[in-house]
């Protein structure tokens, strides 16, 4: 009997070097059963498309045609949710079964996180639920803590919220900047997000409340 294949979409915005991460991983093999299968940009000049289709994964643009600016708060999440139906529509016609956001810089609409529940998964540049938002690296330096790190987590509705699937540490020193401390922190991102996808392609990830348990 043939093991399931793991359909998995990623949501960018720009540079995607954990996308290509989780991307290097399956094509080694390391993630077995999976298959990136698409990844959407809600910036047409992001750097991931064209990262993605050099690894011959199918990259696409939705035009978010700005819709964070519009001033009335009712009219905002209706159209956050009409853009977000666009992406799932995509996201159905190639059977995603895990959707990863990987610097994705939109708010997920609640349709999107309800049709996906338990199967979007994020990566956070801090210590969750240390410093959530942006700008996490800048406020870890400003709080001065000894050390910072980064978190995957499963999505819920509320920013930076959702169950903690594994994370990573790093020192911080007196003289880092934003710049050395977020490159620091990205080089565990990219060791713990493929890691995070394997465990739940195989299957190893049980989520009781706000606890995932990794199973043998």
């Amino acid at each position: 009997m043939e093991s399931k294949v793991f359909s998995i979409g990623i949501l960018v915005s720009g540079r995607g070097s954990n996308m290509e991460a989780v991307i290097r991983k399956v094509e080694e093999g390391y993630i077995k059963n999976a298959k990136v299968v698409v990844v959407i940009s809600s910036r047409r000049d992001a750097p991931a498309l064209e990262k993605a289709r050099a690894h011959g994964v199918e990259a696409l643009f939705i035009d978010p045609k700005d819709f964070w600016k519009e001033p009335d708060y009712e009219r905002r999440e209706k159209l956050r949710e009409e853009y977000d139906r666009k992406i799932i529509a995509e996201l159905e016609k190639r059977n995603v079964d895990l959707v990863l956001l990987a610097g994705y810089m939109l708010k997920l609409s609640p349709h999107f996180i309800r049709k996906y529940k338990g199967k979007i998964m994020n990566i956070h540049p801090s210590l969750l639920p240390a410093f959530p938002g942006l700008n996490a690296q800048k406020q870890a330096l400003e709080y001065g803590v000894k050390y910072a790190g980064c978190t995957v987590h499963f999505v819920e509705e509320e920013v930076d919220h959702g169950p903690i699937i594994l994370q990573a540490v790093v020192p911080v020193y007196d003289d880092d900047t934003v710049e050395t401390l977020s490159e620091r922190i990205l080089e565990k991102e990219h060791e713990i997000y493929p890691e995070a996808v394997k465990l739940y392609v195989e299957g190893k990830l049980e989520v009781s409340g706000r606890k995932v348990r990794i199973k043998a």
